[in-house]
């Protein structure tokens, strides 16, 4: 579904993305793991056209969409971003949040759009939170609102960023839950996360990114497990230290 091919991202003189080669096939789940600053969330805002490349192309369906000439909005649609900060709008409740992209950018009437919104809120266990405000609800609720709000105008591939790292612990379960029954229901998604052991239960692939190459990938079992870069086996044992810590 979608294919990056020689992925070059800079800011001056620093390549935060340097050559990424990567293939995501529908219904699979890539889960991208990596120290902070590795390139994890570049290349997804690229993937997600929310970044201009430097070099190289991104291919959706065989479609060249990082071609100047090709029109972003049009191409993100088939495209849901859900970010670590939530970015709801807080003047606006939870139905409002939801319905706004359906409404605004793809012309659905507001009758069939709360119609949808409530479908996807209750999906995600919100159905009595419809008229809430953002600033009433959890971290926990607000990051599964952003979800059923990617999810309201039923997007091809989803992209995940790092979407439980501004969660208070005792809430990341019931995100990753969520993202655990869409992988299961076949949805495409592409997720940046420090979450190992759900990378290890979910994934189809996963990809260490290091100074912005993919260093490794491969099936779970193979990279978290058996790892063959010593790199990645160096990254990996800092994280599970840090979390007997």
């Amino acid at each position: 579904m979608l294919s990056v091919r020689g992925l070059v991202k800079a800011y001056g003189e620093r390549r935060v993305l340097d050559g990424i080669d990567l293939d995501i096939a529908e219904h699979q789940v890539v889960v991208l793991i990596g120290a902070s600053g590795s390139g994890k969330s570049t290349l997804l805002r690229c993937a997600d056209l929310l970044e201009e490349i430097d070099d190289g192309q991104i291919f959706l369906d065989g479609r060249d969409i990082s071609d100047p000439r090709v029109d972003g909005d049009v191409e993100r649609q088939a495209m849901g971003m859900v970010f670590q900060s939530f970015n709801l709008f807080p003047h606006m409740t939870v139905l409002g949040n939801v319905t706004l992209a359906p409404r605004v950018v793809h012309g659905v009437n507001r009758r069939d759009a709360a119609e949808r919104g409530r479908d996807l809120l209750a999906r995600v266990g919100l159905s009595d939170k419809a008229d809430a405000y953002p600033d009433k609800l959890s971290g926990g609720q607000q990051q599964r609102v952003a979800i059923a709000r990617a999810l309201a105008y039923d997007p091809r591939l989803l992209l995940l960023d790092e979407i439980t790292s501004a969660l208070d612990p005792e809430l990341v379960g019931e995100v990753l839950a969520l993202v655990r029954e869409l992988a299961e229901a076949g949805r495409t998604i592409v997720m940046a996360t420090h979450e190992m052991g759900f990378a290890r239960q979910v994934a189809s692939t996963v990809a260490f990114l290091d100074g912005g190459r993919i260093i490794e990938s491969g099936p779970p079992e193979q990279v978290l497990v058996a790892p063959t870069h010593e790199r990645t086996r160096q990254f990996l044992r800092r994280v599970t230290d840090a979390g007997r810590a």
